[in-house]
């Protein structure tokens, strides 16, 4: 099964879901694939597209998931690689009029250098991220917390009196 998730965000984002659903046309995907659109309003005979999924069934599609497709938002992200999920990734781009600016790319761009999902640039070549994530291990993700409270605590110490 592969999740598809828009996230929460206010201003829909079709370019995936079109590229998802021309995939599926194509035979490129054959898993079932759920959707979660938020508001993002899209209707399909190919794809379950639900509004909003709440977060104890969110967590079961995640799950059962073997792919997870998802815009750039850091959350969504962040739950997948804590569940070892392949992720395919796309920007939400402001000249769309997705978002209100382009910083999905900037985040993006530093997962993928860290090995964490795929960035896909070019939402036509749906194909050939799909046939990259089959073989794709993600790296897994190490959070830099406690680094950081030691940074601050650090600084504190230095420059507090």
């Amino acid at each position: 099964m592969i999740l598809v998730t828009l996230g929460t965000n206010d201003k829909p984002f079709t370019r995936l879901l079109d590229a998802v659903e021309h995939a599926i046309e194509e035979g490129i995907i054959q898993e079932e694939v759920i959707v979660q659109a938020g508001f993002t309003k899209y209707k399909s005979d190919r794809m379950k597209v639900i509004d909003y999924i709440d977060r104890e069934q969110f967590a079961d599609y995640l799950a059962k998931a073997d792919l997870l497709i998802t815009h750039g938002g850091a959350g969504t992200i962040m739950t997948g690689l804590n569940k070892g999920k392949r992720i395919l990734a796309a920007a939400r781009l402001s000249a769309y009029g997705e978002h209100v600016n382009d910083h999905q790319i900037q985040l993006l761009e530093a997962f993928e250098s860290k090995g964490y999902l795929i960035y896909m640039k070019d939402l036509d070549q749906l194909g050939t991220y799909l046939q990259k994530a089959r073989t794709f291990t993600p790296n897994p993700y190490v959070s830099q917390r406690d680094h950081m409270i030691e940074q601050i605590e650090t600084w504190i110490e230095q420059n507090v009196d």
